[in-house]
């Protein structure tokens, strides 16, 4: 009877431990900390923020999982065993996790989990607590972060925390940040007018957004005449600067797409400036070179990184060698007939769009941008230069000082430049003149497909894709001068900034119209463009 009383309590009391529910939490809380998210899980809404902030300040970083699992909304708990899960939602799919290990749960039952509410109040109290936590990390950048989201919702305690960090903080960008915030709180309810107004001056140096808006604010509520010249002397400052980094916003967009139409149209100064042929599949060849770029990432797709490196010669080889086959097929046979040459060029043109089409269908495809490529370079809080953009410019910049050295300094490159000048007489001289024209006409042709990797990290690949820059390449040839390319590269960049200065006021299609007229009625004037030829490369 004895043991069979001892087995009795045995069980009841397992009864009783299993029947309470147990939150499964990191080994390093305390007991108390793990019963007060115990709570989290019985409490009503209105007491889960006292729960919270009875937490130890000590082991908030612990916690980050869960809090930012909470604001959210993913924090959920088994209804058995009270234990914290994430669940996330991606679609019709759901994942379920534990909230601190991260370790994948078996897909639970809708009845058998329980969301765990939350409401405005929880979710500011905890992102201030997050932006406290990154107040302290070890990285001057995330810091940084920290100290913008603060900003955007400022409170008397999270001023007196960064006023407190202030003084050990030793990164420059986050010391003005912080001294930025310590300013707006001084701007806002400094006792004394000239603090106040001392703040509102450092403020006006400022070039953060929410700098601005909170100046607003603070003009909007202010009555003292002092107060409010400070105000309006400060405003007028950061429009000024921003306006002036706005000039420099354009001026950068502006030689991006000088540097694409360099690109674009410096194989063309080759091909037309050089040897006379007006070439209408001088686009299909920067398609080609774009969709060379698109079949290097399917097939090295671990390598994308690298996949440039690899693209750039071989789209060169590839457009080159149609450029060296068209030439030899058809170009030849035309010299001396140019509207000949332009129908022929025509219809390769519409026979490569459709081959293209034929292998890799109508529809766009996406190059992906290797990471060093991706993301801007910040020079402010309000001006920054994307690094793709950037990136393309010093490549073009590479492209034209190369094509520049080969034909001035190597034989290829003097005999272009004898044929271009008097073809009789280098024939003469025993030039392989024909030899010449292929390798001139594929040597531009290269260039375009290199062009075409380059526009391939700015926009989708298809194949209309080279129809949009022939124009302008075209544009950019007769603009500069025919033949020159120092005149080509001036003309590039001359429209490219001129069409985003445009912009902004007249809509794209009207800017590109302007341009089209201006380049019309300065052909009228000098029908020989910027920099025309001189001596018998004139004739």
């Amino acid at each position: 009877m004895r043991h069979f009383l001892l087995i009795c309590c045995v069980f009841f009391s397992h009864y009783l431990y299993a029947a309470q529910p147990t939150v499964v939490t990191s080994s390093v809380l305390s007991v108390q900390s793990s019963e007060r998210l115990q709570k989290l899980t019985q409490n009503k809404l209105k007491q889960s923020l006292k729960v919270l902030q009875a937490i130890p300040s000590a082991e908030h970083k612990q916690l980050l999982p869960l809090y930012q699992a909470l604001i959210k909304g993913q924090l959920y708990f088994i209804k058995s065993s009270g234990q914290l899960i994430k669940v996330v939602k991606t679609g019709n799919i759901k994942s379920y996790s534990e909230i601190f290990s991260a370790k994948v749960l078996e897909p639970q039952a809708k009845k058998a989990i329980k969301k765990v509410r939350v409401n405005n109040k929880i979710r500011v109290y905890l992102r201030q607590l997050l932006a406290k936590q990154a107040l302290s990390a070890a990285d001057p950048k995330a810091r940084l972060l920290a100290l913008r989201a603060v900003l955007k919702d400022l409170s008397p305690q999270s001023v007196l925390s960064i006023t407190e960090l202030r003084l050990a903080e030793k990164n420059i960008e986050v010391q003005q940040m912080m001294d930025v915030i310590i300013d707006i709180e001084r701007a806002r309810n400094a006792p004394l007018k000239l603090d106040k107004i001392a703040a509102i001056d450092r403020l006006g140096e400022s070039l953060e957004p929410q700098v601005r808006t909170e100046l607003v604010q603070i003009q909007a509520n202010s009555s003292a005449p002092k107060v409010l010249k400070a105000l309006e002397k400060a405003l007028l400052s950061i429009d000024e600067s921003r306006q002036f980094f706005g000039y420099l916003d354009q001026l950068f967009f502006g030689l991006s797409l000088g540097s694409v139409l360099l690109l674009a149209a410096i194989g063309l100064a080759i091909t037309f400036g050089m040897m006379g042929v007006i070439n209408m599949a001088h686009g299909e060849m920067i398609m080609l070179g774009a969709y060379t770029t698109y079949v290097v990432q399917l097939l090295m797709p671990n390598f994308i990184e690298y996949s440039l490196w690899v693209a750039v010669p071989l789209a060169f080889v590839v457009a080159g060698s149609v450029g060296i086959l068209i030439e030899r097929c058809v170009i030849r046979f035309l010299h001396g007939r140019p509207l000949e040459t332009l129908l022929a060029t025509f219809g390769i043109s519409l026979i490569l769009q459709q081959l293209v089409r034929s292998i890799f269908s109508p529809l766009n495809r996406q190059v992906e941008s290797p990471q060093w490529m991706s993301g801007s370079w910040e020079i402010n809080p309000i001006f920054s230069l994307t690094l793709n953009r950037l990136y393309i410019l010093a490549f073009a910049l590479l492209v034209f000082f190369a094509l520049l050295f080969i034909l001035k300094k190597t034989s290829l490159g003097l005999n272009v430049r004898a044929v271009s000048q008097n073809r009789a007489m280098a024939k003469a001289l025993g030039i392989r003149t024909d030899r010449v024209d292929a390798m001139t006409f594929g040597l531009g042709s290269g260039i375009a497909g290199i062009a075409g990797v380059a526009l391939s990290q700015l926009t989708n690949v298809g194949p209309n894709l080279g129809q949009a820059y022939i124009i302008d390449s075209f544009m950019v040839v007769v603009f500069g001068g025919v033949g020159n390319l120092f005149g080509t590269l001036v003309a590039a960049f001359s429209l490219g900034i001129a069409n985003k200065i445009l912009e902004p006021m007249t809509g794209a299609v009207l800017a590109s119209i302007f341009v089209l007229v201006f380049i019309i009625l300065f052909i009228q004037k000098r029908p020989k463009g910027l920099f025309p030829q001189k001596g018998r490369a004139a004739e």
